[in-house]
């Protein structure tokens, strides 16, 4: 679309695409803390039932993102993203009636459709932003987004530990209907009815790219509990492997593909999408430790707990607009590889912290890895988006949300494991035993988001921002469609 014919990006359609992103996210997070009301309910879970609560909404949702995005770009992106909400509200309360009337399965049902949801919410959200705000203002609202996303995370946490601590586990669930419909609302007054575009359908490749990373992150999820050489674990790793071979192989043959392979020739493409993994890699590790920590070893309760990570928004609130203008001044390498390597080091300093010490020291290293995601995080969501053409806007987001969704599923699976190591298969049983298996856990996870911070770093060399996308080969819906 022609820049003079182009809606402009009104303030509430920014805070309405925001908070959708926000209500997506927190989802993922929220049901943590609330394990052991569900363990201790009458629906009496099993120990696979109450994983399979937890990772039904990750599976799905991650494993169709791509998949979605594309559809938000061919169907239309307000479309996707109401269709999005309904499927997220309806999940939310057959999660809630199930759980009342006794029924895990539906319980695990509602994550499922709910993490459906999500998925066409994300990468649609994105898209709308994109196209509407235009070269001159992407940066700033991609930073938005990004912000939006971090900040679901934390709403996860302190809405289900305010939830744990006062309210029934289902009131989580109820909550999301008629927050759901609010949203609904709020888009239809405040989006516009975009242009679509005739992106592929590629119902072969979708099966195979959701088939295969379903499968994968299986692997990676369930790969602490069951052991990483277990018959289901190695299943799923295999199945993943193949079934994501067969869908490079069909991208690289079928004329007009869900996603060319060759676009991965970029370098600028390659090095953000690791670094928005690595990002989400070191967060979600800590936010695995970091209730556990607060309540197991300092005795915080699960409110204080969800307000005592209150500190990690500071730096995601306030460090993406420095991002922005070191990306309009000097590119964004500076800005990624310097975030992550805060995201590090913020790692580093949580893994000394024990029972006895202070939380303003605590406190500081949360402020530390914050602002390496809010100076981190825009840039490369940026860089993802942008390397893709203009009307493929949905699916680079799916791409760069599919990126985030499995860097937070391997630090959760990382350490996991160090820490299920430290108390020989278990779970610890003393607070020294739990804060000794979270250091190194969280050591172990540093390592990569720091050497992540050097290839970051040199990917990203060359073209300044605001060059317009690399010289990478089109896909092939690209070249058919002209």
């Amino acid at each position: 679309m022609p820049e003079n014919t182009r809606t402009a990006l009104r303030r509430s359609t920014l805070l309405t695409m925001c908070a959708s992103v926000l209500v997506a996210q927190s989802m993922v997070a929220a049901i943590n803390l609330m394990i052991p009301q569900l363990a201790a309910s009458a629906l009496h879970p099993s120990p696979s039932a109450l994983l399979w609560t937890v990772d039904a909404y990750v599976i799905v949702f991650a494993g169709l993102l791509i998949p979605a995005g594309a559809l938000g770009d061919r169907w239309g992106r307000r479309r996707a993203l109401l269709a999005g909400l309904a499927l997220f509200a309806a999940g939310a309360c057959l999660s809630a009636g199930g759980g009342t009337l006794g029924s895990v399965a539906a319980l695990v049902a509602g994550r499922a459709v709910s993490g459906a949801g999500a998925a066409l919410v994300m990468p649609a959200t994105m898209a709308v932003l994109v196209h509407l705000a235009g070269p001159e203002r992407r940066v700033q609202a991609v930073a938005s987004w990004t912000l939006a996303v971090g900040l679901g995370g934390l709403a996860g946490n302190v809405g289900g530990g305010l939830t744990a601590q006062y309210l029934p586990w289902q009131a989580l669930f109820w909550a999301m209907a008629p927050l759901a419909a609010v949203l609904a609302a709020a888009v239809l007054r405040t989006v516009p009815d975009l242009p679509r575009h005739a992106t592929p359908a590629d119902p072969v490749g979708s099966a195979l790219l959701i088939g295969g990373t379903g499968a994968v992150l299986y692997g990676i999820i369930e790969g602490p509990s069951h052991g990483w050489w277990s018959a289901p674990v190695l299943t799923g790793f295999a199945a993943g492997a193949v079934l994501l071979a067969l869908f490079t192989g069909h991208g690289l043959r079928a004329r007009r593909p869900l996603v060319d392979p060759r676009v991965f020739r970029s370098r600028r493409l390659r090095a953000a999408a690791v670094g928005t993994a690595a990002s989400f890699f070191g967060l979600f590790a800590l936010f695995f430790v970091n209730s556990q920590f607060l309540q197991y070893a300092k005795g915080y309760s699960p409110a204080r707990t969800g307000l005592a990570i209150v500190p990690l928004t500071v730096g995601m609130a306030l460090v993406p607009r420095l991002a922005a203008r070191l990306q309009d001044r000097h590119g964004v390498r500076l800005a990624a590889g310097g975030g992550l390597a805060l995201i590090g080091g913020g790692l580093l300093g949580v893994s000394t912290a024990g029972p006895a010490t202070p939380y303003p020291v605590y406190a500081l290293w949360l402020l530390v890895l914050s602002a390496g995601m809010g100076l981190c995080a825009p840039g490369l969501t940026h860089t993802v988006v942008s390397e893709l053409p203009g009307h493929q806007a949905g699916l680079g987001a799916g791409l760069n949300t599919a990126a985030r969704e499995l860097g937070a599923a391997l630090g959760v699976a990382v350490v996991g494991t160090v820490l299920a190591s430290h108390a020989g298969g278990g779970s610890p049983h003393g607070p020294a035993e739990f804060t000794a298996g979270m250091a190194a856990g969280l050591r172990v996870v540093a390592v990569p988001v720091l050497l992540a911070a050097v290839a970051v770093t040199l990917g990203l060399r060359g073209r300044p921002a605001g060059a317009g996308p690399a010289a990478v080969p089109r896909p092939v819906a690209d070249r058919s469609a002209s």
